[in-house]
C-alpha cells in the first residue's frame, strides 16, 4: 500500500528539520510528489499553529471589547458550529505592531496550545481526523515536522505535568487515527543531549532559547520538580526523552530510529534514503 504520511521527531536540537527536508528532497529524487509542512507552519493541515479557540460567547464578547477590529477578527476567524477559530498569528504577521499588544495578550490566553491538556487532545485529534480524511482521497504522501508526538508531549508532560498514561494515550490516538494512511515515523537521535541542545542554543537567537527555558521550567513538570534554568531545562528534556522513547517502543506503525550524531550529512541522506526506498517500494 502507498504511503501518505512520513513523521519526523526527536528532541530539539537534533535535526528534525533538516532530516525532514531531507525526506522530502529524497522522495522528489524517488520520483514521489511529497508536501512538506515543517513546525511553525501556519497552514499545517493537522495541526494548529497561531490559533485561538473561542466558544460562540467568548468570541462575541472578544468583538464587543475591540470594536474597531471586529472587521480584522471577523476575516480572520473560522466557525464551526458554535465555535470560533482564529488565526491571530496570521494577523500579527500582517499587521505587526498595530495591535495593541493588550488584546493580542487576551488572544493568546485561548491558544489551542495554551488550553487545558483534554480540550486540546480533543481539537488536535478532531483536526487529525479531517486531515486523515483528505489525506486517504488526494494523491501525494505529506512530510510532517515534530507535530506528532513532539505536540501532544508539550502540552502533556511539559506544560501540564499530565499523567503518562494520558500522553501516550493521546499519541496512540493519533497514530490510529492516521493508520490508513500507512505512515513511517522516523526518529532522529543524537548520542549526547547536552551537547546538542547547546549547540542549538548558539546557533538559534537569544530570544529562542530564553523562551525555551522558560517554557519547560516554569510550568507543568518543571516547576513540579522545581527545576531551573539551562540544566534543569535539560533535566527536563532527559525526562521527555524517556517518555518519548516509551511511545516510540508502544506504537505500532512503520518505524526507524536514525542516529544524527556525526553531522555528516550525505551519510545521513544515504541512511535515510535506505528507509524510505524499503517503506515506499520495499
Amino acid at each position: 500500500m502507498q504511503s501518505k504520511l512520513v513523521l519526523i521527531e526527536g528532541l530539539p536540537g537534533f535535526g528534525k528539520t533538516t532530516t525532514a527536508g531531507l525526506v522530502h528532497e529524497i522522495l522528489a529524487e524517488m520520483n514521489v510528489a511529497s508536501r512538506l509542512f515543517l513546525e511553525g507552519n501556519l497552514d499545517h493541515p493537522a495541526d494548529y499553529d497561531g490559533v485561538a479557540f473561542f466558544i460562540e460567547h467568548e468570541f462575541i464578547e472578544l468583538l464587543r471589547s475591540y470594536g474597531p477590529f471586529q472587521d480584522l477578527l471577523s476575516d480572520h476567524a473560522i466557525r464551526e458550529g458554535h465555535h470560533y477559530f482564529l488565526e491571530y498569528r496570521k494577523m500579527q504577521n500582517k499587521f505587526g505592531e498595530s495591535l495593541p499588544d493588550e488584546w493580542m495578550k487576551s488572544i493568546f490566553k485561548h491558544d489551542i496550545y495554551e488550553l487545558p491538556f483534554e480540550q486540546n487532545r480533543k481539537l488536535i485529534t478532531d483536526r487529525w481526523k479531517r486531515f486523515a480524511e483528505r489525506a486517504w482521497a488526494g494523491p501525494d504522501p505529506f512530510v510532517f515536522d515534530c507535530c506528532f508526538i513532539q505536540n501532544p508531549v508539550t502540552i502533556g508532560m511539559i506544560k501540564h505535568h499530565a499523567k503518562k498514561e494520558d500522553v501516550m494515550g493521546y499519541v496512540t490516538q493519533l497514530a490510529h487515527i492516521v493508520e490508513r494512511l500507512n505512515p513511517l515515523l522516523i526518529y532522529v537521535e543524537q548520542q549526547d543531549l547536552g551537547c546538542s541542545f547547546k549547540k542549538a542554543i548558539q546557533e538559534r537567537p537569544r530570544e529562542w532559547s530564553e523562551g525555551f527555558i522558560d517554557y519547560y521550567t516554569n510550568q507543568g513538570y518543571g516547576k513540579r520538580h522545581n527545576l531551573t534554568g539551562l540544566e534543569g531545562t535539560l533535566k527536563v528534556l532527559e525526562a521527555r526523552r524517556e517518555l518519548e522513547q516509551d511511545i516510540f517502543a508502544g506504537l505500532h506503525i512503520a518505524k526507524r530510529k536514525v542516529d544524527n550524531s556525526s553531522y555528516d550529512m550525505e551519510e545521513y541522506k544515504h541512511v535515510l534514503r535506505g528507509i524510505l526506498v524499503e517503506h515506499f517500494h520495499g
